[in-house]
């Protein structure tokens, strides 16, 4: 079949926006097969583009040429049709356009398609890795093309809102000077500079700053950014931010700003209200009550202290953590016996020791039993584990389960359990449920070095309250900082940041760094601060993620055009590659074999 060309024809609708209203106009679509079927004396097409499908229909009435040209249309092929639009016999109520058809009266084909790797639908079981590496072709799949005009729309709201805020869209650079941020830079090699690198930026977090020394107080970017770390469902070595920074502004009215944000963002796009103002929550309550520092607090289940009913009690398991300095909490499902068989809690004690737990005790009361089941009752009078479990409000139908630890891995084991019980219950209601994480620690202890290392980037401030600590007790000092946290997901972090020079440099030396430390890493931006820098602040929300609530997908790779997989490669272009000797001695770049990794493989 010779291919044609589009001269003589115009699209003049889309596939998807057609409806009754249409009936007996002559319109003129574009698109690919989804699915042709063959009848003998009719023919249907569906035709599918980014808005939806519509059916072509081909009967006695049509001239022969282009009934013969329709008989030989495959999937995916590219076409191009004129006809009119007229009601369908039989109502298809899956799809919008299901009481039209057009009556075809011009065929083209613009594109023939071999056999695709998969059937493009959105119902389908092929692995990911299949679909990556074709992802031209997944990209056709429905599902896919309203989650990237989704992101669009989000995008285009976005900047519609902080333009009307004040906000001006600046953007800041991508190649940079590496400065430490917590996870790895991605570095690029300068072939002018040989010997120096630029790095990708982890966020545009000194260049937004110093626009606030610049007198832009009000700045935004739809910024990219990039870290060389691990990935996981909603974390991409490439990543986009919804980035801002405010001069003269308090904590209060930076969270403010994103309330309005959010409630302008989820009824313009999803036409969705939510709730204002934002419910809030230090740090230090979410991980005692949820063991997280990002619950999803749709649901109840909150984690239970027992150290001070244990303690000293014939169970030694409890009793010695205890006396060690240890804690023993549990959560209980209320509920929870019928789902929770004890076959079901072996494997959430495999699940608890793979995430850091020495074991998990459980308390387990099913409806037709006169008392619960318990493996370290044995070990407890009558009275204390009477105690244990009017603590942790056992009753008939619930599952208690307890962790005994030093505090941090009890709070850690228990938070991550928490969301898999409540999954295996199916206890978490649909919904939007936003939260603000307020007072995070500013320092954290390493056990490895011993020391107390920057919970946050150098330029968070401390709470007022706090800085009388920063020379004695580093564990009393919290930050200026907050996050924003959606049915717990982290979408949002963001601080207060210090604008005092004196301060700075107290910070960085509580930090560990010395003044020449601090000049070579920040010196460009603490010079900067000796000629009048206003009190500022700011966040960065990740888009990605943002885009992947809202779409209700499993996975950031749903919302991104091209995603890179675990290894932070990319399956369909073979990203990233090797380059030849030329390129390499140009950047005076020499590769070294590594001999350890190569022992280890």
């Amino acid at each position: 079949m010779k291919l044609d060309t589009m001269a003589g024809l115009k699209r003049t609708n889309y596939c998807g926006t057609l409806t009754t209203g249409d009936i007996g106009k002559e319109v003129t679509v574009c698109g690919w097969t989804a699915r042709q079927r063959d009848l003998g004396q009719l023919i249907f097409i569906d035709l599918r583009d980014r808005t939806g499908i519509i059916q072509l229909a081909f009967d006695d009435a049509t001239d022969r040429g282009i009934f013969e040209k329709a008989f030989a249309v495959r999937s995916e092929y590219v076409l191009m049709a004129r006809g009119l639009v007229r009601r369908r016999s039989s109502v298809n109520t899956e799809i919008p356009t299901g009481e039209i058809e057009i009556e075809v009266k011009e065929l083209k084909v613009l594109g023939r398609a071999d056999t695709t790797p998969f059937e493009i639908l959105d119902d389908t079981s092929v692995k990911e890795e299949l679909r990556l590496k074709y992802r031209y072709l997944d990209l056709r799949r429905p599902t896919l093309q309203n989650n990237l005009m989704l992101r669009h729309k989000v995008t285009k709201v976005t900047r519609d809102f902080f333009d009307s805020e004040g906000f001006l869209e600046i953007e800041t650079p991508t190649l940079i000077k590496s400065t430490p941020e917590g996870a790895r830079d991605y570095l690029v090699p300068s072939r002018i500079h040989k010997g120096s690198f630029y790095a990708l930026p982890q966020s545009p977090q000194m260049y937004k700053q110093l626009l606030m020394l610049s007198g832009f107080d009000r700045y935004m970017q739809i910024a990219r950014c990039y870290r060389d770390e691990d990935l996981r469902a909603d974390r991409q070595p490439e990543f986009t931010q919804v980035d801002l920074e405010m001069s003269f502004v308090e904590m209060d009215d930076i969270l403010a700003l994103g309330e309005r944000y959010i409630n302008y963002l989820f009824k313009n796009v999803l036409n969705v209200d939510i709730k204002t103002p934002i419910r809030r929550m230090t740090y230090t309550e979410a991980m005692e009550n949820y063991g997280s520092d990002k619950p999803d607090v749709r649901f109840d289940m909150k984690l239970i202290d027992i150290s001070k009913t244990v303690e000293g009690c014939g169970f030694s398991v409890f009793a010695d953590t205890v006396k060690n300095g240890g804690t023993v909490r549990g959560i209980t499902a209320k509920g929870g016996a019928k789902v929770l068989t004890r076959k079901e809690i072996d494997k959430l004690t495999e699940a608890a020791k793979g995430i850091g737990a020495k074991g998990l005790a459980f308390i387990r009361w099913a409806e037709d039993a006169e008392a619960p089941t318990c493996a370290f009752s044995k070990f407890l009078t009558e009275e204390e584990f009477k105690s244990v479990c009017a603590e942790l409000n056992v009753e008939k139908g619930d599952v208690a389960l307890i962790v005994a630890d030093k505090k941090w891995a009890v709070l850690s084991v228990l938070g991550a359990l928490r969301l898999q019980v409540a999954n295996k219950l199916d206890i978490i209601p649909e919904g939007y449920e936003f939260l603000w994480i307020t007072e995070f620690p500013f320092f954290e202890y390493n056990e490895e070095t011993g020391n107390w290392d920057a919970m946050h980037h150098p330029f968070t401030s401390p709470l007022d309250e706090c800085l009388q600590y920063l020379d004695t007790a580093p564990e009393k000092v919290f930050a200026k900082a907050y996050d924003l946290v959606l049915n717990g997901v982290e979408l949002s972090s963001g601080s207060i940041r210090i604008s005092d020079p004196e301060l700075q440099k107290k910070m960085f030396a509580a930090l560990g760094l010395s003044d020449e430390e601090a000049a070579e890493k920040f010196g460009f931006l603490v010079d900067a601060y000796r000629y009048g820098a206003p009190p500022h602040g700011g966040f960065g929300m990740g888009l990605d993620r943002l885009v992947m609530l809202m779409s209700d997908s499993e996975s950031i790779r749903d919302v991104i055009a091209f995603p890179k997989v675990a290894n932070a490669s990319e399956l369909m272009s073979g990203a990233p590659g090797t380059v030849d000797e030329l390129q390499l001695s140009d950047l005076a770049i020499a590769l070294v074999e590594n001999k350890e990794a190569k022992t280890e493989e």
